[in-house]
């Protein structure tokens, strides 16, 4: 003869089995869910995105940063090199204001000296034209932050007169946050210094 407290019993034992199965399920899926959740972060990590004009979303493969952070290096320094030192009456606002997105107040001081010293005023009034030739970086990428040293080669045009003279420019790089299209490579000028500057002659020119 089943009495209510058996029931009551029967009733404990089978919510406890709920209870407990329910318990048993949760955690293995929570489990699951770790794993594939760091499996997802690990492929992601090698892997890019890229938006469309569209809107919709390019996978990407990314290749080692390592490999490409000389190439970014370099490309950083030639674009820095070329605006900062690239200059006449016409664009040398420009110029500086793209130059300085690429490098901290090391560089803004130099800016700021050159200033100082009358460089762009002599831009204005003599409508001088410093145009860039060629610019050559070797830098070290084994330890941050990246030291480098430049050289850079520009003619500065007054009218008839043409004269070339070489540049030779040190600093380091350190990585930041990318900014686009200010700082596309995610790279900072540091410690920037003119460590010479002198005239070639003509047959040094033809050398180079």
């Amino acid at each position: 003869m089943k009495t209510p407290f058996k029931n009551i019993q029967q009733q404990l034992r089978l919510n406890r089995w709920v209870v407990l199965s329910v318990v048993l399920v949760s955690g293995f899926v929570c489990i699951i869910s770790v794993i594939l959740v760091t499996r997802i972060h690990q492929k992601s990590l090698k892997s890019a995105f890229m938006i469309k004009d569209t809107g919709d979303v390019i996978p990407l493969k990314l290749i080692d940063q390592r490999d490409n952070l000389e190439v970014e290096a370099l490309a950083h320094l030639e674009q820095f090199h070329r605006w900062f030192y690239g200059v006449d009456a016409a664009n040398y606002e420009q110029h500086m204001e793209k130059a300085l997105w690429l490098g901290n107040a090391s560089v803004d001081a130099l800016y700021r000296q050159k200033k100082a010293d009358g460089f762009y005023n002599r831009l204005l009034q003599y409508s001088l034209v410093q145009q860039v030739e060629r610019i050559d970086s070797k830098i070290d990428i084994t330890t941050e932050p990246y030291r480098f040293e430049t050289r850079t080669v520009f003619h500065i045009n007054r009218g008839s007169v043409t004269d070339t003279y070489e540049l030779l420019t040190s600093g380091k790089l350190i990585p930041v946050d990318r900014n686009f299209p200010h700082n596309p490579h995610g790279l900072l000028i540091t410690d920037f210094y003119e460590n010479s500057l002198r005239k070639l002659e003509k047959n040094e020119t033809a050398e180079k």
